[in-house]
């Protein structure tokens, strides 16, 4: 999956593409099926293991035109898989598309057990949001993990830094000195809350059944002493294999989408703080930044454009209003489940995510690559020299004392928490990357 018009985009791999979310679909209903088997809901000939064998690239072409319908592409999933359970033949799996869901249990003697219990007690609303938090998970993991990097090197530029002179800035004009340290401890400060917000993300399977009852799974349940009980053990159960969180229904309860998108958002803000910082100083006038690979201009050999910079903030300038599409969807969701807002949700969440990764792996080459120029800093500053003392002078004035020999205040004493905070970062295990998050 690439997009010629976001340039990066590959750098996001399979990450919530179509085959992936197939694949993350066709795992929720293969886990689906064993929690049952395990719960003694189901016969255990209804648990399979091969559920995605049946899944053949003619059919994964085919899907996207099957699912106007049924307006979401489980319906047509479920029947392509139950009727290659029922005749066990891959060639069939075309025709199994036109044949509908089918009647229910026993529609034909050569059913199988995995057929007739497949997709039993779930809602296409289920296997949706559940696969597209069970993609999600690999998202998130490579943000946390970008951060994470970013957080390393952004400690090295900081105690690197933390006494290197330069002018400050307010409102695009000289103001008084600083230091570059402080200003990536900014930077850093900005990384360290977008690693934060992730940390609290929940990733929950949605087990709802049509309604957000779960009637159908306590009505398969209702030989044992507690059906309910039952249903919550399958629903536990669920969640661990496919590893997610358990949760009760939130079908039209759309937090669990909008704080990902906003944990997307944050991670973009935090980056384009950084871009725009570096666009503005390594203009030819300024000069004090500069990135370690120009990008060069098809008419201009003299130019060496700030491209990664200029990339991430492309990012932060579409992701907040993908964000927002979220939090329309969410605040419109009426019902026990909602038409239209939920079905806006998927894409955009898709686009969102796989933005953000790019933009997080071009951060951390962008500040691995960063050239400060300590020498043009220190010549801005000694320039500018009177009107960035023009407060210090007036203060010494107003007290009688003559002036300090800098104007750093606690500067070098601010750069100390956002350290801090690095340092408890990373001492802490590197995220792990299941198989199906490297997709």
């Amino acid at each position: 999956m690439a997009d010629l018009l976001w340039p990066g985009d590959e750098r996001a791999g399979d990450l919530l593409s179509d085959d992936a979310l197939l694949a993350a679909m066709v795992d929720v209903e293969t886990a689906w099926l064993a929690a049952l088997v395990a719960a003694g809901v189901a016969p255990p000939g209804a648990d399979t293991h091969d559920l995605g064998a049946l899944v053949t690239p003619e059919v994964r072409r085919q899907l996207s035109a099957r699912s106007e319908d049924g307006g979401n592409p489980v319906m047509p999933l479920v029947a392509l898989l139950r009727d290659g359970l029922r005749d066990g033949l891959r060639d069939g799996l075309r025709d199994g598309l036109d044949d509908g869901l089918g009647d229910g249990p026993g529609d034909g003697p050569g059913d199988s057990d995995a057929a007739r219990w497949l997709h039993r007690g779930l809602t296409s609303q289920d296997v949706l949001d559940t696969a597209l938090m069970r993609c999600s998970r690999g998202a998130v993991t490579r943000l946390r993990l970008s951060l994470r990097a970013q957080v390393e090197v952004l400690s090295r530029i900081v105690e690197t830094h933390r006494t290197t002179p330069m002018v400050a800035r307010t409102l695009g004009q000289h103001a008084v000195p600083t230091t570059f340290g402080l200003k990536a401890a900014g930077w850093l400060t900005g990384v360290l809350d977008a690693y934060d917000d992730l940390a609290t993300l929940v990733l929950p399977v949605q087990v709802g059944g049509a309604a957000g009852t779960m009637a159908g799974t306590v009505e398969l349940a209702g030989g044992h002493p507690d059906p309910v009980h039952v249903v919550h053990e399958v629903s536990t159960d669920l969640a661990a294999r496919l590893g997610l969180v358990p949760s009760t229904p939130w079908h039209t309860s759309r937090a669990t989408i909008t704080r990902l998108g906003d944990g997307a958002v944050r991670c973009t803000d935090a980056w384009s703080r950084i871009a725009g910082d570096v666009i503005t100083l390594s203009r030819p006038e300024v000069g004090e930044l500069a990135e370690g690979t120009g990008g060069g201009s098809s008419t201009m050999p003299h130019k060496s454009n700030p491209v990664l910079s200029t990339l991430v903030r492309r990012a932060a300038l579409t992701t907040p209003q993908l964000a927002a599409t979220l939090h329309v969807a969410a605040a419109e969701a009426t019902d026990e489940r909602s038409a239209g807002p939920w079905h806006a949700e998927w894409s955009t969440l898709r686009t969102l995510l796989r933005r953000a990764v790019v933009a997080g792996e071009q951060t951390t080459d962008l500040l691995r690559g960063l050239q400060v120029h300590t020498d043009r800093m220190a010549s801005t500053l000694h320039a500018a020299y009177d009107d960035v003392r023009a407060e210090q002078r007036s203060l010494a004035d107003l007290v009688g004392r003559p002036a300090a020999a800098d104007y750093l205040g606690a500067t070098d004493a601010f750069v100390e928490a956002p350290l801090a905070r690095a340092v408890a970062v990373l001492a802490q295990p590197a995220p792990d990357q299941s198989p199906e998050e490297i997709r």
